[in-house]
């Protein structure tokens, strides 16, 4: 057996190994569905050449000889659809397939007649070589043709498309070359030209290259794969080669030694080999990759080291900043963007992002495919493998997943999980190298995600810590001035006394001063006065009211629980509310009967809870009427009670803006507020009154809202036994 034979029988096992390999690995891709079929019919082709080569008689010989021209019918037709999947030209190329796929299975019954192949022949140093018949050249025109228009669509696309997509182009594009370079010198001598045909050691790189294109394509570089195809090759050339080398060299010197045992020698050879051989290859494929790949290691390395400092970050803007800024700089991506899930909203919003010449999506909500699937799988989502998914499968939910990613213009989404919980993602876009992602890329990018996530878990409770610090000293301030009420309000009330006893002296004075004699210009001003000091005494009067109600609502009272009404709460309320809110822009309705029972409780708490509500209902219908701007809109408030059981029912209705679906499980939260302003509340009041009602009192309460539209509050108390 010569070196021509293996390399044809290694040819046949690996295409058929490829074949089966690649199918199982992505059987729901059409590339791969075509590639394997081509290395089917490589296989078919080699496996014929070996026992064409290797054949005793000429009957075999031509049989054989036929039999792998089956293989070489279909090469190129699998080759161009497979080139043509790649393009995503298949559809509007496919006329073209069908033609190819129609002339192949016309001359296919031709392949074991003499119009053919006529005879085999000793050509070269084979015994047995075909001659042709005379539709031989239409076959090899039609094989050149296929595989010429293949690579020319290649060359003509390569400029076209995206950066990734000219990386999967070589790979098919030096691949083809190679191995349809090769495979033209097997047909040489079949043509009378007698050159050997060596090129059979190039058709073994073909499907090596290409396998590792669509097993690992998206995550590799073309450099590595055909280093790692020529280490692999080298290997086990001599690993398979060097036995049978000594056993045909050395044969007569080994049985002049080890007589009819002599075949042991290159057997424990081979064993010996083929222990050593992958190690060997580990070897040598991990000082190739280390030189190829030196600077993404390097890269890498750094991204590993930013990874660990990230958590003694606080400032939320900066360690997203310095993130993006890393990722960018150093790895040198086009475009870089940070997602962060945003709970008040239920959003995942844009945070920071890194290329000024780009608009960027500014949000994406929950029920987002892209969401979806990261949530999902909890892996990075590639978007040439999302748009391949979608081209074979045609599900409406990949073209979502790739109009959306094509919209956050990424090549990669990293998503970043702390434990289960999902912080957000981050955004990449190309490499400004147009070089692919590699595994490693991937894997560090994960692990820099998951140090992010607990920095960004960090940084967000320092800030939320840091808010409610403000909040908690903004309510001892309010607090501290509740402490000085009192003392305040009786140094105010000694003015109002002083200013209205001086108003009211003076006013005394003008009555029982005759004026009779005065000129109509000092009976006018005089008139005037009076007037000014009757006005002076009126705001004193309201003013001393205003300090009563402020008086009233910050002392705490005592905890005295005692029969009330329901009128008489909502009177203690109205004349507090008054002095905050513009009761005359607003309807207050009291839809109950009278004699309703009475209600047993804080006046104090309760006249604070009805506060709340009514001036949250008055700023809710405010904000309607600002952004909805209705005509003849006006506020509405309406309050129903009911009697239940021992409890007394209460609604506190409004038609003002309502809440958002989003914020109604966060509404009792301390310190969520939905007011347009901060400056309008803290967020305390609903929190407060839930704890009043359900603590305090041992009630109930609840609500129901809809966005512009309205809110209901609906409370039970106990009633007065």
């Amino acid at each position: 057996m010569n070196s021509f034979a293996i390399a044809t029988l290694m040819c046949a096992i690996i295409n058929f190994g490829f074949s089966i390999f690649i199918y199982i690995k992505r059987q729901r891709n059409l590339i791969t569905k075509t590639f394997a079929l081509m290395c089917i019919s490589i296989g078919v082709w080699s496996l014929g050449l070996f026992l064409q080569v290797t054949a005793t008689e000429k009957t075999w010989g031509l049989f054989w000889t036929r039999l792998l021209y089956v293989g070489v019918i279909f090469i190129p037709i699998f080759f161009l659809h497979s080139i043509l999947v790649l393009l995503d030209l298949h559809k509007e190329k496919r006329k073209i397939l069908i033609f190819c796929y129609t002339f192949a299975l016309l001359f296919l019954p031709f392949t074991f007649t003499k119009l053919f192949i006529k005879d085999v022949v000793p050509k070269v140093t084979f015994q047995y070589w075909e001659v042709p018949g005379p539709i031989y050249p239409f076959i090899f025109i039609f094989f050149i043709a296929c595989v010429t228009y293949a690579l020319y669509l290649m060359f003509r696309m390569y400029r076209r498309v995206s950066a990734f997509k000219q990386e999967q182009i070589k790979y098919f594009l030096i691949g083809g070359i190679i191995g349809f370079t090769g495979g033209i010198t097997i047909f040489l001598p079949v043509f009378n030209i007698p050159l050997y045909p060596f090129g059979m050691y190039l058709v073994l790189l073909y499907p090596i290259i290409i396998a590792f294109a669509i097993v690992k394509h998206r995550l590799m570089d073309i450099r590595v794969a055909i280093t790692r195809t020529g280490v692999f090759i080298a290997v086990y050339t001599v690993v398979l080669g060097l036995p049978f080398a000594v056993a045909i060299r050395l044969k007569e010197w080994l049985i002049a030694v080890a007589g009819a045992q002599w075949w042991m020698l290159p057997l424990g050879l081979m064993g010996l080999l083929a222990t050593v051989g992958p190690f060997i290859y580990i070897f040598l494929e991990r000082k190739a990759e280390d030189k190829l790949l030196r600077e993404q290691r390097r890269y890498q390395q750094t991204l590993k080291q930013a990874s660990l400092g990230m958590t003694r970050i606080r400032d939320l803007r900066r360690l997203l900043d310095l993130i993006t800024h890393i990722i960018t700089k150093t790895v040198r991506i086009a475009y870089a963007a940070i997602y962060l899930y945003n709970s008040e909203n239920d959003e995942y919003v844009l945070q920071v992002s890194r290329d000024k010449g780009r608009v960027p999506v500014a949000k994406l909500t929950p029920d987002n495919p892209l969401i979806s699937l990261i949530t999902l799988k909890r892996e990075p989502l590639i978007y040439e493998e999302v748009k391949r998914q979608m081209q074979d499968l045609n599900d409406p939910v990949y073209r979502l997943l790739e109009e959306n990613m094509r919209l956050l213009t990424a090549s990669v989404v990293i998503p970043s999980f702390l434990e289960n919980k999902f912080m957000g993602f981050i955004v990449l876009g190309e490499k400004v190298s147009g070089q692919l992602y590699t595994v490693e890329d991937l894997n560090v990018f994960q692990v820099l995600a998951s140090q992010a996530a607990l920095a960004i878990e960090n940084a967000q409770f320092y800030d939320e810590t840091k808010r409610m610090q403000e909040q908690v000293a903004q309510a001892e301030k309010m607090a501290t001035v509740g402490t000085m009420a009192d003392g305040l309000s009786h140094q105010i009330n000694n003015r109002f006394y002083a200013l209205s006893l001086i108003a009211g002296d003076t006013i005394d004075t003008i009555k029982m001063t005759d004026t009779s004699k005065c000129t109509p210009e000092m009976k006018k001003m005089i008139d005037e006065v009076n007037y000014a000091l009757n006005r002076i005494q009126a705001n004193v009067m309201q003013g001393g009211e205003v300090v009563k109600g402020i008086l009233k609502y910050t002392r705490k009272g005592e905890d005295i629980f005692e029969p009330l009404t329901l009128d008489q709460i909502i009177d203690g309320t109205l004349d507090m509310v008054q002095y905050k809110v513009k009761l005359s822009e607003i309807d207050i309705v009291r839809n109950y009967f009278k004699d309703i029972p009475k209600i047993k409780g804080n006046l104090v708490q309760l006249e604070e809870v009805f506060f709340n509500f009514i001036d949250n209902a008055y700023d809710a219908t405010v904000e309607r009427k600002t952004i909805l701007k209705e005509e003849g809109y006006k506020g509405k408030i309406d309050l129903f009670a009911y009697l239940k059981d021992d409890k007394l029912e209460i609604m506190i209705q409004d038609n003002g803006m309502g809440i958002k679906e989003h914020d109604a499980k966060k509404i009792f939260t301390p310190f969520f507020t939905t007011k347009i302003s901060a400056r309008k509340g803290t967020g305390l009041g609903l929190y407060v009154i839930n704890r009043i009602i359900t603590d305090t009192h041992k009630g109930k309460i609840a609500f129901e809202s809809e966005y512009k539209v309205g809110t209901r509050f609906i409370i039970e108390l106990p009633i007065a036994q």
